[in-house]
Protein backbone atom coordinates (compact mmCIF):
# COMPACT_ATOMS: atom_id res chain seq x y z
CA UNK A 1 0.00 0.00 0.00
CA UNK A 2 1.92 3.31 -0.98
CA UNK A 3 0.66 6.68 0.85
CA UNK A 4 -0.32 7.99 -2.94
CA UNK A 5 -3.16 10.75 -1.98
CA UNK A 6 -6.83 8.51 -2.01
CA UNK A 7 -9.49 11.27 -2.14
CA UNK A 8 -9.25 11.09 -5.82
CA UNK A 9 -10.44 7.65 -5.07
CA UNK A 10 -13.58 9.06 -3.21
CA UNK A 11 -14.42 10.35 -6.84
CA UNK A 12 -14.60 7.38 -8.84
CA UNK A 13 -17.77 5.74 -7.69
CA UNK A 14 -19.05 9.27 -9.33
CA UNK A 15 -18.01 7.44 -12.59
CA UNK A 16 -20.61 6.22 -14.32
CA UNK A 17 -19.25 2.41 -15.54
CA UNK A 18 -19.76 1.26 -18.98
CA UNK A 19 -18.51 -1.79 -21.70
CA UNK A 20 -15.28 -1.01 -22.20
CA UNK A 21 -14.36 -1.02 -26.39
CA UNK A 22 -14.05 -4.36 -27.66
CA UNK A 23 -12.67 -4.89 -31.44
CA UNK A 24 -15.23 -2.90 -33.79
CA UNK A 25 -17.84 -5.67 -35.20
CA UNK A 26 -19.58 -4.65 -38.56
CA UNK A 27 -22.20 -1.99 -38.26
CA UNK A 28 -24.18 -3.74 -41.06
CA UNK A 29 -26.57 -5.22 -38.11
CA UNK A 30 -28.42 -7.66 -40.66
CA UNK A 31 -25.48 -9.48 -42.19
CA UNK A 32 -22.78 -9.99 -39.29
CA UNK A 33 -20.75 -12.92 -39.15
CA UNK A 34 -22.25 -14.87 -36.07
CA UNK A 35 -19.52 -15.99 -33.40
CA UNK A 36 -19.52 -19.70 -32.22
CA UNK A 37 -20.83 -21.06 -28.41
CA UNK A 38 -19.98 -19.13 -25.64
CA UNK A 39 -17.73 -21.39 -23.64
CA UNK A 40 -19.29 -22.82 -20.17
CA UNK A 41 -17.91 -21.45 -16.95
CA UNK A 42 -16.86 -23.79 -14.87
CA UNK A 43 -15.82 -22.39 -11.28
CA UNK A 44 -14.41 -24.08 -8.58
CA UNK A 45 -16.49 -24.75 -5.47
CA UNK A 46 -17.25 -22.16 -3.07
CA UNK A 47 -16.39 -23.81 0.40
CA UNK A 48 -18.17 -22.45 2.96
CA UNK A 49 -16.96 -22.23 6.54
CA UNK A 50 -17.85 -20.14 9.74
CA UNK A 51 -15.78 -19.03 12.71
CA UNK A 52 -16.97 -19.73 15.90
CA UNK A 53 -17.98 -15.79 16.36
CA UNK A 54 -20.55 -16.75 13.05
CA UNK A 55 -18.53 -14.75 10.77
CA UNK A 56 -19.05 -16.33 7.68
CA UNK A 57 -16.34 -17.84 5.26
CA UNK A 58 -15.61 -18.50 1.69
CA UNK A 59 -13.14 -20.31 0.03
CA UNK A 60 -12.25 -20.51 -3.42
CA UNK A 61 -9.22 -23.09 -3.86
CA UNK A 62 -6.76 -21.74 -7.15
CA UNK A 63 -3.49 -22.94 -6.63
CA UNK A 64 -1.87 -22.25 -10.02
CA UNK A 65 0.05 -19.33 -8.72
CA UNK A 66 1.05 -19.14 -4.82
CA UNK A 67 -1.13 -16.07 -3.82
CA UNK A 68 -3.86 -15.20 -1.75
CA UNK A 69 -7.17 -12.95 -2.13
CA UNK A 70 -8.98 -12.27 1.53
CA UNK A 71 -11.74 -9.30 1.32
CA UNK A 72 -14.06 -8.69 4.65
CA UNK A 73 -17.03 -7.61 2.94
CA UNK A 74 -19.03 -5.29 5.48
CA UNK A 75 -22.51 -4.93 4.52
CA UNK A 76 -22.64 -1.16 5.09
CA UNK A 77 -22.41 1.65 2.60
CA UNK A 78 -23.05 4.74 1.81
CA UNK A 79 -26.75 4.28 1.37
CA UNK A 80 -26.82 3.92 4.86
CA UNK A 81 -25.31 7.23 5.46
CA UNK A 82 -27.56 9.14 7.94
CA UNK A 83 -29.41 12.10 6.53
CA UNK A 84 -27.32 15.13 6.27
CA UNK A 85 -24.45 13.50 6.85
CA UNK A 86 -23.72 12.20 3.47
CA UNK A 87 -19.99 10.92 2.91
CA UNK A 88 -19.13 9.27 6.52
CA UNK A 89 -19.52 5.52 5.36
CA UNK A 90 -16.33 6.76 2.64
CA UNK A 91 -14.59 8.93 4.26
CA UNK A 92 -14.84 5.92 7.67
CA UNK A 93 -13.57 3.49 5.20
CA UNK A 94 -10.69 5.39 3.93
CA UNK A 95 -9.73 6.20 7.51
CA UNK A 96 -9.24 2.33 8.77
CA UNK A 97 -5.98 2.14 6.73
CA UNK A 98 -4.59 5.47 8.83
CA UNK A 99 -3.83 3.86 11.83
CA UNK A 100 -4.75 0.64 13.05
CA UNK A 101 -3.89 -1.20 16.34
CA UNK A 102 -0.30 0.08 17.51
CA UNK A 103 0.28 0.76 14.12
CA UNK A 104 0.42 4.58 12.36
CA UNK A 105 -0.59 4.67 8.58
CA UNK A 106 3.26 5.13 7.99
CA UNK A 107 4.04 2.00 9.49
CA UNK A 108 1.07 -0.05 8.45
CA UNK A 109 2.05 0.65 4.62
CA UNK A 110 5.43 -0.17 6.04
CA UNK A 111 4.52 -3.19 7.12
CA UNK A 112 2.36 -4.38 3.91
CA UNK A 113 5.01 -3.01 1.63
CA UNK A 114 7.96 -5.57 3.20
CA UNK A 115 5.55 -8.41 2.83
CA UNK A 116 5.22 -7.76 -0.75
CA UNK A 117 1.25 -7.38 -0.48
CA UNK A 118 -1.62 -4.80 -1.13
CA UNK A 119 -3.73 -3.51 1.12
CA UNK A 120 -6.88 -1.41 0.49
CA UNK A 121 -10.09 -0.21 1.95
CA UNK A 122 -12.84 1.63 0.53
CA UNK A 123 -16.87 1.84 0.64
CA UNK A 124 -19.37 1.92 -2.28
CA UNK A 125 -23.46 2.27 -2.34
CA UNK A 126 -23.73 -1.04 -0.50
CA UNK A 127 -20.71 -2.19 0.95
CA UNK A 128 -17.34 -1.78 2.11
CA UNK A 129 -14.68 -4.00 2.33
CA UNK A 130 -11.10 -4.66 3.39
CA UNK A 131 -9.07 -5.90 0.90
CA UNK A 132 -5.58 -8.15 1.10
CA UNK A 133 -3.48 -8.79 -1.44
CA UNK A 134 -0.85 -11.14 -0.38
CA UNK A 135 2.21 -13.68 -1.49
CA UNK A 136 0.61 -17.04 0.00
CA UNK A 137 3.54 -17.68 2.10
CA UNK A 138 3.23 -13.99 3.57
CA UNK A 139 -0.19 -14.55 4.73
CA UNK A 140 0.13 -15.14 8.26
CA UNK A 141 2.02 -12.17 8.79
CA UNK A 142 -0.48 -10.11 6.75
CA UNK A 143 -3.62 -11.55 8.20
CA UNK A 144 -2.74 -9.40 11.58
CA UNK A 145 -2.36 -6.24 10.16
CA UNK A 146 -6.16 -6.44 8.08
CA UNK A 147 -7.55 -7.67 11.31
CA UNK A 148 -5.84 -4.45 12.93
CA UNK A 149 -7.00 -2.57 10.22
CA UNK A 150 -10.84 -4.33 10.23
CA UNK A 151 -11.09 -4.47 13.92
CA UNK A 152 -9.04 -2.01 15.94
CA UNK A 153 -8.48 1.41 13.98
CA UNK A 154 -7.64 4.07 15.48
CA UNK A 155 -8.84 7.53 13.39
CA UNK A 156 -6.26 9.81 14.72
CA UNK A 157 -7.12 13.51 14.18
CA UNK A 158 -4.20 14.64 11.87
CA UNK A 159 -4.96 11.70 9.46
CA UNK A 160 -8.43 13.15 9.39
CA UNK A 161 -7.78 16.38 8.77
CA UNK A 162 -5.52 15.30 6.01
CA UNK A 163 -8.16 13.28 4.41
CA UNK A 164 -10.44 16.02 4.73
CA UNK A 165 -8.15 18.38 3.00
CA UNK A 166 -7.48 15.86 0.25
CA UNK A 167 -11.63 15.19 -0.71
CA UNK A 168 -12.48 19.11 -0.44
CA UNK A 169 -9.38 19.96 -3.23
CA UNK A 170 -11.11 16.71 -4.53
CA UNK A 171 -14.26 18.79 -4.90
CA UNK A 172 -12.81 21.94 -6.19
CA UNK A 173 -11.10 19.72 -9.17
CA UNK A 174 -14.39 17.43 -9.41
CA UNK A 175 -16.48 21.27 -9.96
CA UNK A 176 -14.08 22.08 -13.23
CA UNK A 177 -14.42 18.40 -15.00
CA UNK A 178 -17.91 18.56 -17.07
CA UNK A 179 -17.91 14.34 -17.24
CA UNK A 180 -18.31 14.83 -13.29
CA UNK A 181 -20.40 17.37 -13.09
CA UNK A 182 -22.81 15.56 -15.52
CA UNK A 183 -22.73 12.07 -13.51
CA UNK A 184 -23.36 14.23 -10.08
CA UNK A 185 -25.86 16.46 -12.32
CA UNK A 186 -27.93 13.61 -12.98
CA UNK A 187 -27.87 12.17 -10.20
CA UNK A 188 -29.39 15.51 -7.79
CA UNK A 189 -31.74 15.94 -10.87
CA UNK A 190 -33.41 12.22 -10.61
CA UNK A 191 -33.15 11.86 -6.91
CA UNK A 192 -32.64 15.30 -5.43
CA UNK A 193 -30.83 16.72 -2.85
CA UNK A 194 -32.47 15.33 0.21
CA UNK A 195 -32.10 11.46 -1.13
CA UNK A 196 -28.96 9.82 -0.65
CA UNK A 197 -28.60 8.78 -4.16
CA UNK A 198 -28.94 12.32 -5.24
CA UNK A 199 -25.18 13.07 -3.04
CA UNK A 200 -22.10 11.54 -4.37
CA UNK A 201 -20.72 8.79 -2.48
CA UNK A 202 -18.58 10.69 -0.53
CA UNK A 203 -20.79 13.46 0.53
CA UNK A 204 -20.39 17.54 -0.30
CA UNK A 205 -17.77 19.98 1.21
CA UNK A 206 -20.29 20.69 3.71
CA UNK A 207 -20.63 17.53 5.55
CA UNK A 208 -17.00 16.43 4.98
CA UNK A 209 -16.13 19.73 7.00
CA UNK A 210 -18.15 18.79 9.85
CA UNK A 211 -17.30 15.28 10.27
CA UNK A 212 -15.28 15.09 13.47
CA UNK A 213 -13.43 11.62 14.78
CA UNK A 214 -15.97 10.81 17.86
CA UNK A 215 -18.57 10.95 14.42
CA UNK A 216 -16.33 8.08 12.32
CA UNK A 217 -15.47 6.01 15.69
CA UNK A 218 -19.71 6.21 15.86
CA UNK A 219 -20.44 4.88 12.31
CA UNK A 220 -17.60 2.80 12.34
CA UNK A 221 -19.13 0.84 15.79
CA UNK A 222 -22.79 0.53 14.56
CA UNK A 223 -21.94 -0.93 11.16
CA UNK A 224 -18.53 -2.62 11.76
CA UNK A 225 -19.61 -5.85 13.32
CA UNK A 226 -18.97 -9.77 12.86
CA UNK A 227 -23.39 -9.57 12.16
CA UNK A 228 -23.06 -7.97 9.68
CA UNK A 229 -20.29 -9.67 7.54
CA UNK A 230 -18.37 -11.89 5.84
CA UNK A 231 -15.23 -12.77 4.88
CA UNK A 232 -13.88 -14.45 1.33
CA UNK A 233 -10.36 -15.98 0.65
CA UNK A 234 -9.62 -16.81 -3.20
CA UNK A 235 -6.55 -18.45 -4.43
CA UNK A 236 -3.06 -20.92 -2.89
CA UNK A 237 -5.19 -22.09 0.54
CA UNK A 238 -7.29 -24.70 1.60
CA UNK A 239 -9.75 -24.61 4.57
CA UNK A 240 -7.61 -26.43 6.39
CA UNK A 241 -4.80 -24.56 7.00
CA UNK A 242 -6.78 -21.06 6.40
CA UNK A 243 -9.89 -21.31 9.04
CA UNK A 244 -7.33 -21.42 11.74
CA UNK A 245 -5.54 -18.41 10.52
CA UNK A 246 -9.31 -16.57 10.07
CA UNK A 247 -9.88 -17.99 13.57
CA UNK A 248 -7.00 -16.50 15.69
CA UNK A 249 -7.28 -13.18 13.65
CA UNK A 250 -11.10 -12.44 13.10
CA UNK A 251 -12.71 -15.14 15.33
CA UNK A 252 -12.73 -12.59 18.66
CA UNK A 253 -14.38 -10.30 16.96
CA UNK A 254 -17.77 -9.75 18.26
CA UNK A 255 -21.20 -9.41 17.34
CA UNK A 256 -22.67 -5.81 19.51
CA UNK A 257 -26.32 -6.61 19.26
CA UNK A 258 -28.45 -7.58 16.66
CA UNK A 259 -27.44 -6.64 13.04
CA UNK A 260 -27.90 -3.19 11.97
CA UNK A 261 -30.80 -2.55 10.49
CA UNK A 262 -30.75 -0.57 6.95
CA UNK A 263 -33.61 2.13 6.89
CA UNK A 264 -35.30 1.68 3.39
CA UNK A 265 -34.95 4.95 0.97
CA UNK A 266 -37.48 6.87 0.31
CA UNK A 267 -39.25 6.28 -2.74
CA UNK A 268 -38.85 8.63 -5.75
CA UNK A 269 -41.31 9.28 -8.54
CA UNK A 270 -40.72 8.99 -12.42
CA UNK A 271 -40.59 12.15 -14.45
CA UNK A 272 -43.86 12.21 -15.48
CA UNK A 273 -42.67 14.22 -18.60
CA UNK A 274 -39.34 15.20 -20.47
CA UNK A 275 -37.30 17.68 -18.85
CA UNK A 276 -34.03 19.50 -19.75
CA UNK A 277 -31.60 20.55 -17.46
CA UNK A 278 -28.63 22.75 -19.02
CA UNK A 279 -25.34 23.19 -15.98
CA UNK A 280 -23.61 26.18 -17.50
CA UNK A 281 -19.92 25.53 -17.81
CA UNK A 282 -18.61 28.17 -19.74
CA UNK A 283 -15.62 27.72 -21.84
CA UNK A 284 -16.40 24.04 -21.83
CA UNK A 285 -14.60 22.44 -25.14
CA UNK A 286 -17.42 19.49 -25.53
CA UNK A 287 -21.22 19.18 -24.24
CA UNK A 288 -21.58 15.91 -21.49
CA UNK A 289 -24.50 14.60 -22.00
CA UNK A 290 -26.83 12.31 -19.72
CA UNK A 291 -30.56 10.88 -20.38
CA UNK A 292 -32.51 8.25 -18.56
CA UNK A 293 -34.39 8.15 -15.09
CA UNK A 294 -34.54 5.59 -12.45
CA UNK A 295 -34.14 2.33 -13.17
CA UNK A 296 -34.00 -1.37 -11.45
CA UNK A 297 -32.58 -2.48 -8.46
CA UNK A 298 -30.49 -5.37 -8.71
CA UNK A 299 -33.06 -7.88 -7.37
CA UNK A 300 -34.85 -7.60 -10.63
CA UNK A 301 -36.43 -10.68 -12.34
CA UNK A 302 -35.58 -8.99 -15.27
CA UNK A 303 -31.93 -8.53 -14.74
CA UNK A 304 -30.64 -10.97 -17.98
CA UNK A 305 -33.01 -9.40 -20.66
CA UNK A 306 -31.98 -6.00 -19.67
CA UNK A 307 -28.34 -6.93 -20.07
CA UNK A 308 -28.98 -8.03 -22.97
CA UNK A 309 -31.48 -5.31 -24.46
CA UNK A 310 -29.11 -2.49 -22.71
CA UNK A 311 -25.71 -4.61 -24.67
CA UNK A 312 -27.86 -3.60 -28.07
CA UNK A 313 -28.60 0.13 -26.86
CA UNK A 314 -25.31 0.89 -25.63
CA UNK A 315 -23.82 -1.88 -24.00
CA UNK A 316 -20.58 -2.69 -26.45
CA UNK A 317 -18.75 -1.09 -28.51
CA UNK A 318 -20.78 -2.56 -31.72
CA UNK A 319 -23.63 -0.91 -29.60
CA UNK A 320 -26.44 0.97 -31.50
CA UNK A 321 -25.33 4.42 -29.83
CA UNK A 322 -21.81 4.05 -30.68
CA UNK A 323 -22.28 2.60 -33.98
CA UNK A 324 -24.68 5.96 -34.38
CA UNK A 325 -22.77 8.98 -32.66
CA UNK A 326 -19.38 7.56 -33.03
CA UNK A 327 -18.60 5.53 -36.46
CA UNK A 328 -21.37 7.18 -37.95
CA UNK A 329 -21.24 10.65 -37.21
CA UNK A 330 -18.30 11.00 -35.48
CA UNK A 331 -19.56 13.29 -32.91
CA UNK A 332 -17.92 11.46 -29.75
CA UNK A 333 -14.99 9.23 -28.95
CA UNK A 334 -17.54 7.01 -27.69
CA UNK A 335 -21.68 6.50 -26.66
CA UNK A 336 -22.87 4.15 -23.78
CA UNK A 337 -25.66 3.09 -22.21
CA UNK A 338 -26.11 1.53 -18.57
CA UNK A 339 -28.38 0.13 -15.38
CA UNK A 340 -26.31 0.96 -12.49
CA UNK A 341 -28.58 -1.51 -10.42
CA UNK A 342 -28.22 -1.00 -6.82
CA UNK A 343 -29.94 -2.91 -3.51
CA UNK A 344 -32.27 -0.05 -4.34
CA UNK A 345 -33.00 1.38 -7.98
CA UNK A 346 -30.27 2.97 -9.58
CA UNK A 347 -29.98 5.03 -12.20
CA UNK A 348 -30.68 4.28 -16.48
CA UNK A 349 -28.41 6.45 -18.09
CA UNK A 350 -27.22 6.87 -21.59
CA UNK A 351 -24.34 9.31 -21.91
CA UNK A 352 -21.41 10.33 -24.53
CA UNK A 353 -19.40 13.55 -24.37
CA UNK A 354 -19.72 15.37 -27.64
CA UNK A 355 -18.64 18.45 -29.46
CA UNK A 356 -20.08 21.65 -28.36
CA UNK A 357 -21.12 22.71 -31.78
CA UNK A 358 -22.70 18.88 -32.23
CA UNK A 359 -24.59 19.28 -29.46
CA UNK A 360 -28.05 19.60 -31.10
CA UNK A 361 -27.42 17.45 -33.82
CA UNK A 362 -26.19 14.40 -30.69
CA UNK A 363 -29.70 14.87 -28.56
CA UNK A 364 -31.37 14.01 -31.89
CA UNK A 365 -29.19 10.79 -32.59
CA UNK A 366 -29.64 10.06 -28.66
CA UNK A 367 -33.29 9.91 -29.14
CA UNK A 368 -33.45 8.42 -32.52
CA UNK A 369 -32.18 5.12 -30.84
CA UNK A 370 -33.77 5.88 -27.78
CA UNK A 371 -37.25 5.22 -29.76
CA UNK A 372 -35.75 2.82 -31.66
CA UNK A 373 -34.81 0.51 -29.42
CA UNK A 374 -39.06 0.50 -28.66
CA UNK A 375 -39.36 -1.68 -31.89
CA UNK A 376 -38.81 -5.10 -31.70
CA UNK A 377 -35.01 -5.84 -32.04
CA UNK A 378 -34.15 -8.56 -35.46
CA UNK A 379 -33.49 -11.88 -33.95
CA UNK A 380 -29.22 -11.89 -35.54
CA UNK A 381 -29.23 -8.61 -33.58
CA UNK A 382 -30.30 -9.76 -30.11
CA UNK A 383 -28.10 -12.91 -30.82
CA UNK A 384 -25.17 -11.27 -31.65
CA UNK A 385 -25.76 -9.01 -27.97
CA UNK A 386 -25.81 -12.27 -26.23
CA UNK A 387 -22.87 -14.05 -27.93
CA UNK A 388 -20.99 -10.81 -26.99
CA UNK A 389 -22.04 -10.83 -23.55
CA UNK A 390 -21.65 -14.72 -22.73
CA UNK A 391 -18.17 -15.03 -25.08
CA UNK A 392 -16.58 -11.85 -22.74
CA UNK A 393 -18.01 -13.06 -19.42
CA UNK A 394 -15.50 -15.92 -18.57
CA UNK A 395 -12.58 -13.32 -18.36
CA UNK A 396 -14.16 -11.80 -15.79
CA UNK A 397 -13.20 -14.83 -13.51
CA UNK A 398 -9.15 -14.22 -14.50
CA UNK A 399 -7.84 -13.57 -11.45
CA UNK A 400 -8.00 -13.97 -7.64
CA UNK A 401 -9.17 -10.43 -7.49
CA UNK A 402 -11.90 -10.89 -9.87
CA UNK A 403 -13.64 -13.53 -8.51
CA UNK A 404 -12.90 -12.15 -4.77
CA UNK A 405 -15.65 -9.29 -6.63
CA UNK A 406 -17.98 -11.44 -7.76
CA UNK A 407 -18.28 -13.33 -4.81
CA UNK A 408 -19.01 -9.43 -3.09
CA UNK A 409 -21.63 -9.24 -5.56
CA UNK A 410 -23.10 -12.54 -4.55
CA UNK A 411 -23.04 -11.93 -0.84
CA UNK A 412 -24.28 -8.36 -0.45
CA UNK A 413 -27.05 -8.84 -3.33
CA UNK A 414 -28.02 -12.20 -2.01
CA UNK A 415 -27.36 -14.28 -5.57
CA UNK A 416 -28.35 -18.14 -5.43
CA UNK A 417 -24.93 -20.82 -5.37
CA UNK A 418 -25.53 -21.68 -8.80
CA UNK A 419 -25.45 -18.21 -9.99
CA UNK A 420 -22.22 -17.21 -12.06
CA UNK A 421 -22.46 -21.16 -13.12
CA UNK A 422 -25.86 -20.46 -14.57
CA UNK A 423 -25.15 -17.23 -15.91
CA UNK A 424 -24.19 -17.78 -19.66
CA UNK A 425 -27.34 -20.37 -19.80
CA UNK A 426 -29.46 -17.44 -18.54
CA UNK A 427 -28.12 -14.89 -20.88
CA UNK A 428 -28.52 -17.08 -23.91
CA UNK A 429 -32.23 -17.88 -22.89
CA UNK A 430 -33.44 -14.56 -23.88
CA UNK A 431 -35.57 -14.66 -26.82
CA UNK A 432 -36.13 -11.33 -28.88
CA UNK A 433 -39.64 -11.05 -27.30
CA UNK A 434 -38.02 -10.63 -24.14
CA UNK A 435 -36.08 -7.81 -25.01
CA UNK A 436 -38.84 -5.74 -26.73
CA UNK A 437 -41.04 -6.32 -23.49
CA UNK A 438 -38.32 -4.93 -21.08
CA UNK A 439 -37.50 -2.38 -23.66
CA UNK A 440 -41.13 -0.99 -23.91
CA UNK A 441 -41.29 -1.11 -19.98
CA UNK A 442 -37.75 0.22 -18.97
CA UNK A 443 -37.02 2.94 -21.84
CA UNK A 444 -39.69 5.97 -22.15
CA UNK A 445 -38.01 8.54 -23.85
CA UNK A 446 -41.02 10.79 -23.18
CA UNK A 447 -40.22 10.68 -19.40
CA UNK A 448 -36.57 11.18 -19.46
CA UNK A 449 -34.29 13.83 -17.59
CA UNK A 450 -32.07 15.21 -20.24
CA UNK A 451 -29.14 17.12 -18.42
CA UNK A 452 -26.45 18.86 -20.51
CA UNK A 453 -23.40 20.48 -19.42
CA UNK A 454 -21.56 22.97 -21.46
CA UNK A 455 -21.68 26.21 -22.61
CA UNK A 456 -24.58 27.78 -21.77
CA UNK A 457 -24.94 30.35 -24.17
CA UNK A 458 -23.57 27.99 -27.25
CA UNK A 459 -25.56 25.38 -26.59
CA UNK A 460 -28.68 26.49 -25.07
CA UNK A 461 -30.11 28.09 -28.17
CA UNK A 462 -30.08 24.65 -30.37
CA UNK A 463 -31.34 22.64 -27.80
CA UNK A 464 -34.15 24.57 -26.80
CA UNK A 465 -34.88 24.31 -30.57
CA UNK A 466 -35.42 20.75 -30.56
CA UNK A 467 -38.52 21.28 -28.36
CA UNK A 468 -37.44 18.77 -25.70
CA UNK A 469 -39.46 20.15 -22.62
CA UNK A 470 -39.22 22.57 -20.55
CA UNK A 471 -35.50 24.02 -20.04
CA UNK A 472 -34.05 24.83 -16.86
CA UNK A 473 -30.52 26.21 -16.90
CA UNK A 474 -28.67 25.28 -13.51
CA UNK A 475 -24.98 26.36 -12.23
CA UNK A 476 -22.37 24.21 -10.86
CA UNK A 477 -23.22 25.81 -7.50
CA UNK A 478 -26.81 23.76 -7.92
CA UNK A 479 -24.84 20.53 -8.18
CA UNK A 480 -22.62 20.67 -5.76
CA UNK A 481 -23.00 23.57 -3.47
CA UNK A 482 -21.01 26.73 -2.89
CA UNK A 483 -17.20 26.24 -3.65
CA UNK A 484 -15.49 24.67 -0.52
Amino acid sequence: MSRVPRALCALCALCVLSASPTAQQPPDRSHAPQPGPAPAVHLPAIQKRQLSNGLPVWIVELHEVPVAQVNLVVLSGAADDPPRRYGIASLTAAMLEEGAGSRSALEIADAIDYLGADLSTASGIDSSGVRLHVPVARLGDALPIMADVAERPTFPKDELERQRQQRLTSIVQARDDPATIATVGFSRVLYGQTHRYGTPIFGTAETIKTFTTDDLRAFYSSTYRANSAALLAVGDVSPDKLMPMLETNFGTWKAAGAPPAHQPLPAVDEPKAREVHIIDKPGAPQSQIRIGWIGVPRSTPDYFPLVVMNTVLGGSFASRLNMNLREKHGYTYGASSVFDMRANAGPFSAFAGVQTDKTTEALKEFFNELNGILQPVPADEVARAKNYVALRYPGTFETTGDISRRLEDAIVYHLPDDYFAKYVSNIQGVTAADVHRVAQKYVQPGRFAVVVVGDAKVIEPGIRSLNLGPVKVMSVDDVFGPKP
